[in-house]
């Protein structure tokens, strides 16, 4: 028996951001409050959303302060701002960071006390305002998922808000918005695209839902990640990526994931490794040590990505996923291991038993110990 839910209205096509003033009408919103960072500001990236909104008569206010891995502390900013300007609709505008404070922000518009406090699954109590997740990145799926990742700063710390109540009540996608994306931030979202996307496939919680979903995402995604690198104006492999982050995300939100997000969170808050790039690093050395408990998943990957595995033993043929996804990476120029970013051998315990706490472990397909996720540490050290 299997259950796929999925309550938010997607608004997918090019252009489709021009016509988010009369999304917001349509949802009764009178004044929205625009979640971003100055990086999308600066990029010029808002003109679009801000004349629409104008042509709707819809007021505004913009908050750009979100960082990369969002504080409690930006979050409570943002509500304090959005509460002393009336806005009642939330727009989260850019890549996971901006949605992910968007929709906390939404969240602590209407429940008491800090977003700390409702660290977990299904611990908010009031309805959030609307939130419109618009993605300008294709990677981490924010726009399709009911969790909001969070940072405490001082302590070095990421953990997750999540549940129904969190989930956008429409997200809008528009491929145009992701052209202005540099290479090296196309090429780290990519990967954490894909790797939602094999994760999500491979694991215990699979179904036949999200099995489809993550299937195309793959697909999509071995066919346009490099294009979308090499020439971001390729609008058609923009597309593609587009939808592959969101059909990724459709899938692994009613999955969850494996051991390369397990790692995501401690390495990502104490080392400041980028969330989709230390997904690449660990995405090859996971598939490598998962092989055995599902080979025959591995083998589908490989054939999507155009390798060949006839006459050869189903291991062989499986580890042909693990080749095809390392020649991808380097051919994007992901050549880094976790020692470039100052990992250690005495880092690599700490980090292990904190990422065999995540619920991710759980679902990976091949059951683990710390000793297991210690030596996947050790074998990422080296790049590519």
């Amino acid at each position: 028996m299997y259950t796929y839910k999925m309550p938010t209205e997607l608004f997918f096509g090019r252009g489709s951001a021009s016509k988010i003033g009369e999304k917001v009408l349509g949802l009764g919103g009178e004044k929205a409050f625009i979640v971003t960072d100055k990086g999308v500001v600066g990029a010029g990236i808002l003109n679009t959303i801000e004349e629409s909104l104008k042509s709707s008569s819809i007021p505004y206010v913009v908050f750009d302060e979100v960082e990369s891995d969002p504080s409690i502390e930006t979050v409570a900013k943002g509500a304090d701002l959005l509460k002393v300007a009336g806005c009642d609709i939330v727009l989260g505008i850019g890549g996971g960071s901006a949605m992910d404070a968007g929709k906390a922000i939404a969240a602590m518009a209407t429940n008491t006390g800090n977003i700390f406090d409702y660290v977990g699954i299904d611990k908010i109590k009031n309805k959030i305002l609307p939130f419109i997740a618009v993605p300008t990145t294709s990677g981490t799926g924010s726009e399709a998922t009911y969790w909001a990742v969070l940072a405490d700063k001082k302590t070095k710390f990421k953990t997750g808000v999540g549940g129904w109540a969190m989930m956008p009540v429409m997200a809008i996608l528009d491929p145009m918005l992701t052209k202005a994306l540099p290479p090296k931030i196309t090429a780290f979202t990519g990967m954490d695209a894909l790797t939602h996307a094999i994760e999500s496939y491979v694991c215990k919680a699979t179904q036949p839902v999200s099995e489809g979903l993550a299937l195309h995402s793959i697909r999509l995604i071995a066919r346009s990640l490099r294009k979308a690198v090499a020439n971001g104006d390729d609008i058609d492999a923009r597309e593609d990526m587009l939808m592959g982050s969101l059909l990724a995300a459709m899938a692994f939100n009613v999955t969850r994931l494996g051991l390369a997000h397990a790692f995501a969170m401690p390495l990502g808050s104490k080392f400041n490794i980028p969330h989709g790039l230390v997904n690449a690093i660990l995405l090859p050395h996971v598939m490598e040590f998962n092989l055995m408990a599902i080979p025959e998943k591995y083998i589908e990957i490989a054939n999507i990505f155009g390798e060949s595995t006839d006459n050869m033993t189903q291991m062989e043929a499986a580890y042909k996923s693990v080749k095809a996804v390392k020649k991808l990476m380097k051919d994007i120029g992901i050549t880094q291991g976790l020692g470039d970013f100052g990992v250690k051998e005495v880092n690599i315990r700490s980090i292990a038993e904190e990422a065999f706490t995540s619920g991710n472990v759980t679902v990976n397909p091949r059951k683990s110990t710390v000793e297991d996720l210690l030596n996947i540490a050790r074998e990422a050290l080296e790049g590519v």
